[in-house]
């Protein structure tokens, strides 16, 4: 079978379609998750793409041959479909999606019982080579296919992490990007006194408003205007398939997942003081300070959900936040779900006396410079002239190289998938940023 190896990203399956992504090789892959996993049962789900219903139509075909059980849900978040890995102990599941790229392209992101990813180095290692041999085998038993609406026992699921009688009767302006939470937010919204204002909540895999990817500035634009006409409490916005959230103050101030992984960790550390909380290497300093305050422990991990579901189970740690707007919870399978982060922070405002830019304030005193990339042909080189260059600096080579001084510090590390160097830097003043940041950026591109 032809097909690009490119495609086999660090954690999912994901290309343009029809020319990378097509319907023999989604059945390809559907055969090729049978044969590897083994599964006696398996959930399969889709975002709204345009190509997303027939790429699932063959998926499931190819597991069905393979002597599976599937079980079709139909639309779904991405969330939705490992909780119900989890929930209905399925053996696997598969969503297709492409998250938050363009229409043109499609995907699979797979998890095996329990919501537990696939690895890069071995399930689907070992499916991108019975792909590459066509070394497929298929079954006398064909499998049963059902469908099943698994969006009201998600939606009960998600509010059991909060208390739904202190919810204040919030404002709340809700950007879906014409992705899945303009399915599953209304239903969330229907069980809470706030009062919803929805944008882009129509399925469409044209994205005609905006590409769901609200970690880009221009992408929340509309939000941002709409928060400050409505007059509204907050805001928030969701990716394509819905399992990352965005969170917008008052003031339509975008919060970074490290702020919102902040927020999350405190409310949990109300209820349970003492819990181990994990945050990736990019998140602010004000991560742990939160999560020391609050009586946790702050874990430090890589960039990566396959890394910090595994240090999650390993510490038994009951929450992981990343800087990019995934969000882990231990009562959810371990698995990442932008909705339950949602409710948490809205449950941590209603009892809250203050608004959620004074809420952020209390605890944020530093200035970011957010993500800036660079091409860079010679890495390794690249990151030892950093190192030299801040000579005296504490380093550590976790992921890539964090190198920190007394009033500021920063991550470089490369990219999956391009020769770039991706730079992520604090420091205590906006001036000391700015100066730290020109220093390390003129190094890099030199």
């Amino acid at each position: 079978m032809r097909f690009e190896k490119s495609i086999f990203k660090a954690y999912d399956v994901r290309g343009t379609f029809p020319d990378q992504i097509n319907l023999e090789i989604c059945r390809a892959i559907g055969i090729a998750v049978g044969n590897v996993l083994n599964p006696k049962s398996c959930v399969v789900g889709r975002d709204m793409r345009n190509s997303s219903l027939e790429l699932t139509g063959a998926f499931i075909e190819g597991m069905l041959s393979t002597g599976a059980d599937v079980v079709d849900v139909g639309l779904v978040s991405t969330d939705a479909l490992y909780f119900a890995v989890g929930r209905y102990g399925f053996d696997c599941g598969a969503m297709i999606t492409a998250s938050h790229n363009p229409p043109h392209y499609n995907g699979l992101k797979m998890c095996k019982a329990k919501a537990e990813p696939l690895s890069s180095e071995k399930e689907l290692m070992e499916i991108w080579r019975l792909l590459k041999i066509d070394g497929f085998k298929t079954s006398k038993r064909r499998g049963s296919l059902q469908e099943r609406n698994i969006i009201t026992d998600f939606i009960e699921h998600v509010l059991s992490f909060i208390d739904i009688s202190i919810i204040k009767p919030f404002k709340v302006v809700i950007d879906a990007g014409n992705g899945m939470a303009g399915l599953i937010v209304p239903e969330l919204f229907k069980r809470l006194p706030c009062e919803l204002i929805p944008m882009y909540f129509e399925l469409d895999g044209s994205f005609p408003n905006h590409p769901a990817s609200p970690i880009e500035p221009e992408n929340i634009a509309d939000l941002c205007d709409r928060i400050k006409g409505e007059n509204a409490d907050f805001g928030a916005a969701f990716d394509g398939d819905a399992d990352r959230m965005f969170l917008i103050d008052e003031n339509a101030k975008p919060l970074g997942g490290d702020m919102v992984t902040a927020l999350v960790a405190r409310s949990i550390l109300e209820k349970h003081p003492g819990a181990n909380i994990i945050y990736n290497l990019i998140c602010s300093r004000a991560v742990p300070e939160v999560i020391e305050a609050c009586n946790g422990w702050p874990i430090r991990t890589r960039v990566g959900h396959a890394f910090i579901k595994a240090l999650m189970k390993e510490h038994n740690a009951l929450f992981g936040g990343e800087h990019s707007g995934h969000f882990y919870f231990k009562d959810n399978w371990f698995a990442d779900s932008g909705l339950i982060a949602f409710t948490v922070c809205l449950e941590l405002l209603s009892k809250s006396q203050s608004k959620l830019s004074e809420l952020v304030a209390s605890f944020d005193y530093y200035y970011r410079s957010g993500e800036i990339n660079s091409r860079v042909d010679n890495i390794p080189s690249k990151l030892k002239e950093l190192v030299k260059a801040f000579g005296g600096a504490k380093v550590d080579y976790l992921d890539g190289v964090t190198i920190e001084s007394e009033r500021f510090w920063f991550n470089v590390r490369p990219s999956n998938t391009e020769p770039l160097l991706r730079l992520n830097l604090e420091a205590e003043s906006e001036q000391i940023m700015k100066e730290a940041a020109e220093k390390v950026l003129e190094i890099i591109r030199r």
